[in-house]
């Protein structure tokens, strides 16, 4: 028993026969002449009969030939067809989404979520908070919104915003305790610290020319708005960013602290693992987060640069 004909062998057939042209089939497919010939020739080995009589001129259909081109053009037909219905159900938005966010997001944040399930009824969305930096690909996670100054290997990011992290006390804090001039300074006060990668407590701040300094204090949580509530209540000094201080410090409830001494500054940003293919839910997630960071964002930003005038 031969073997069957392969789907690339009747393509050429089909092709040739609708052109009318071995070189106008191979244009067509993207392939050299030689190789459609080839195919041809091998067709007709294997089912021992002509199928196109070739002159320098012309091709013509021996009826062996015609008789496989009405079941060759219908196979064919059906290939593309499965083709493109592959190609329209990769371009739908649907499927199981996860995603690993901050535990301390915006409700802005969340009504977009619930509009993006509006906008998309197929997608099932797996959404979880986390403080620390999930591994995504070890974990199954499809994109993660994270803040932060480096990216780990093997993974993509989307810039949605830059920032400053800085430090800031209470008024009364500062009346109580004295306001620092150095970095050495931090020794003799209270620090209210968040935590590395949301993983363990910080035991080192960052200062703005280069290196750290080691700080100590009373409290530390991953919970940046604990952090946020313990330093407007006096207890000691919090590096914090900008976004979140910034009504505080516009009502003078915060103080900046060190400002030229301490911080960095950092980025907001999707991540997401390298991928050649991205599925159509992840895109869509992604750029509805553009979408919405661009607007949130440039409120904060517009009110940082008033604030500082």
């Amino acid at each position: 028993m031969n073997d069957p004909l392969e789907t690339s062998e009747l393509l050429a057939f089909a092709r040739t026969v609708e052109a009318q042209s071995l070189s106008r089939a191979a244009s067509e497919l993207g392939i050299p002449r030689a190789t459609v010939s080839r195919r041809l020739q091998r067709m007709e080995r294997r089912l021992g009969v002509r199928l196109i009589r070739r002159t320098t001129r012309s091709l013509t259909l021996t009826d062996a030939g015609a008789a496989l081109y009405r079941r060759a053009s219908a196979i064919v037909d059906a290939v593309r067809d499965a083709e493109r219905s592959v190609s329209m159900l990769d371009e739908r938005v649907r499927g199981r989404l996860r995603v690993s966010v901050p535990p301390t997001l915006p409700e802005s944040f969340h009504l977009l979520m619930c509009e993006f399930l509006g906008r998309y009824p197929e997608v099932q969305l797996e959404l979880q908070a986390n403080s620390r930096h999930v591994d995504l690909v070890a974990e199954g996670f499809d994109v993660a919104l994270r803040a932060g100054t480096a990216l780990d290997s093997g993974l993509v990011a989307r810039i949605l915003n830059r920032e400053s992290m800085h430090a800031v006390a209470a008024p009364t804090y500062l009346r109580a305790r004295g306001t620092p001039r150095t970095a050495r300074d931090l020794k003799k006060h209270l620090c209210l610290t968040g935590f590395s990668r949301g993983e363990v407590p910080q035991t080192h701040w960052p200062l703005r020319k280069k290196g750290s300094v080691r700080v100590e204090g009373s409290f530390s949580s991953n919970d940046v708005h604990a952090v946020l509530t313990a330093a407007r209540r006096g207890l000691g000094i919090a590096l914090l960013p900008s976004m979140f201080t910034i009504p505080f410090i516009e009502r003078g409830e915060l103080v900046p602290v060190l400002e030229r001494v301490i911080g960095i500054d950092t980025q907001l940003m999707l991540v997401y693992p390298e991928r050649e293919f991205m599925p159509p839910a992840v895109r869509a997630f992604i750029d509805t987060v553009a979408t919405w960071a661009e607007a949130e964002l440039t409120v904060t930003k517009c009110r940082a640069a008033v604030g500082s005038r």
